[in-house]
């Protein structure tokens, strides 16, 4: 039997795709394609502290956030430790985090192989940032812009290029766009049936690529909206037991949406772009807790785990064992799932971007 290009490079990617990841396969393939560092936006997911300096309280830079984190101190991530990025970055071999760009103690050489612009409760939607008063998208391009002027003063305008050119950005929210706008705020609700919503941010997203691609963007990694449903606050709002069904349908077909738009821009924009289907690798451990060694799915570590996240969050106690559970607190995953979301991650990036 004559073998394809296709099948050739499934049977090289096998091991890669295997449940334990190979790391250095990992950094072996993204030294062949030249991968200079992470470029991260977005939103809580992915924020490891930019909101610390913002006047608003959407930030957790206080205990009992960062209790796994290196020393155990709180940074700004929404976590007990660190965020899938961290652990992308890891695995492509060059720090152990990706720092936030805002960090006043940051250098431009901290900024070399990786740094975030994400700010917690932003989203597609301008006005979900504006809600909380954080940085919208546009907002965080600015500071990319920024960023590039560091680095042109710092490696000189031909290194920098080659930076950015090589670079694999990632885009990184939506689930703001839902529970802080559109279900909370009587807005977007008035304007928009959910369907036509769902378009509205897929054509935001659309819009922040295109601009990503005109400022030299050639590798994108776009991570879909979690089950909304499931997480504690939404099935407490709610006064549901197991996950809302309405809820995850609205996320289950935006990231429909998403993927049907992204397939669109590749083609357009001629750029690589993975998908990382968060919500079928949370929904997964869910539901098969067991595959994972994982206990408790229903409610976060912090304390009921049933409502508090952010500032209701701050000084309480927590769980034991951080790693039996999906939530950290009652919206956000533990590290140990932010982990698991970065393996998927990068099977998506070794089939999309390195192929």
């Amino acid at each position: 039997m004559r073998m394809t290009m296709g099948m050739l490079l499934a049977l090289a990617l096998m091991p890669l795709l295997s449940r334990a990841l190979d790391v250095g396969q990992v950094r072996l393939l993204a030294a062949q394609h030249n991968v200079t560092s992470l470029l991260v936006f977005g939103d809580s997911s992915v924020d490891p502290g930019n909101n610390n300096i913002l006047p608003t309280t959407m930030k957790s830079n206080y205990p009992p956030y960062g209790k796994d984190f290196f020393d155990g101190r709180p940074t700004g991530r929404f976590s007990d430790g660190r965020l899938a990025t961290d652990f992308i970055v890891e695995a492509l071999g060059y720090t152990k985090i990706v720092p936030a760009f805002l960090d006043p103690n940051l250098k431009p050489k901290d900024m070399l192989h990786g740094v975030s612009f994400a700010s917690a409760a932003s989203g597609y939607d301008d006005l979900t940032a504006n809600l909380s008063n954080v940085f919208s998208v546009p907002n965080q391009l600015e500071y990319f812009m920024h960023y590039l002027i560091h680095m042109r003063n710092f490696v000189g305008e031909k290194k920098t290029t080659d930076i950015i050119r090589y670079a694999v950005f990632v885009l990184s929210m939506g689930t703001n766009d839902f529970l802080q706008n559109y279900y909370l705020q009587p807005i977007r609700s008035k304007q928009f049936k959910v369907e036509k919503y769902q378009d509205y941010l897929v054509s935001c997203m659309s819009r922040d690529i295109e601009l990503m691609h005109r400022l030299g963007a050639t590798r994108l990694v776009v991570v879909g909206v979690p089950p909304l449903g499931c997480m504690p606050l939404v099935k407490t709002l709610m006064e549901k037991t197991g996950c809302v069904e309405s809820y995850n349908k609205v996320a289950f077909s935006f990231n429909s949406k998403m993927q049907t738009k992204l397939s669109t821009l590749k083609a357009k924009l001629r750029m690589k772009i993975a998908f990382v289907d968060t919500y079928a690798i949370i929904d997964n451990a869910v539901n098969n807790p067991t595959l994972y060694d994982i206990d408790e799915t229903s409610k976060g570590c912090c304390g009921t785990g049933t409502v508090e996240y952010g500032d209701s969050c701050k000084g309480l106690s927590t769980c034991t064992d951080p790693t039996k559970y999906v939530f950290w607190d009652a919206v956000h995953p533990t590290q140990k799932m932010y982990k698991i979301i970065a393996n998927e991650a990068l099977k998506s990036l070794v089939v999309e971007l390195f192929s």
